[in-house]
């Protein structure tokens, strides 16, 4: 793997001529076209360095087609191999609620696997609430919102960065995507 946020690096490491160098490309296609595709519950593939060592050709029986297939094996097996784990959008969040919700609304943001970073007076009587929560816990936020501070709270979220999803609700999404995956074959 490579540090998060990297993205993916292919390096051509061929001595001699095991692998010619016309079929070389094709192998990288199979690896960017199953990184796309992804691997684990179909979301793609990130932070990773791919690096071409070895392989075999015969005159006969090798196609680019063949090689292309070839990348793609052998990133599935090496995803397997591994120990590949599922990222989640994390969100910079700021609330401004009025001081008698804070509490609530700190609270809300802590139930929501959210990190309050801090807490700052605003005029008005009106505190401003930074956290960090993750994306897929505020797509109802500002309806919870509302009915927390009696439409007095106002919040904004851009997106911050990625972080490792918690075992427990990957094995989840794994299990419903292939469950997604089984009734559309049916």
């Amino acid at each position: 793997p490579l540090p998060r946020g990297d993205g993916y690096e292919f390096q051509d490491k061929i001595v001699g001529g095991v692998i010619p160098q016309q079929y070389r490309p094709a192998v990288e296609k199979g690896v960017a076209e199953t990184m796309k595709e992804g691997i684990i519950a179909g979301y793609p593939l990130v932070d990773v360095k791919v690096t071409l060592y070895d392989g075999s050709y015969h005159s006969v029986d090798s196609s680019e087609m063949a090689f292309k297939i070839a990348g793609s094996m052998a990133l599935r097996k090496a995803v397997q191999d591994g120990k590949p784990v599922l990222l989640e959008p994390i969100m910079k969040v700021e609330v401004i609620t009025p001081d008698d919700t804070l509490g609530a609304v700190i609270g809300d943001l802590n139930s929501k696997r959210g990190r309050v970073q801090g807490v700052e007076p605003q005029a008005g009587g009106n505190q401003k609430i930074n956290a960090q929560v993750p994306m897929s816990e505020m797509l109802t936020y500002a309806n919870q919102l509302t009915s927390l501070t009696s439409g007095r709270g106002l919040y904004s979220m851009e997106s911050s960065h990625y972080e490792e999803l918690p075992s427990h609700l990957a094995q989840k999404i794994i299990a419903e995507r292939e469950a997604q995956k089984k009734e559309k074959a049916e």
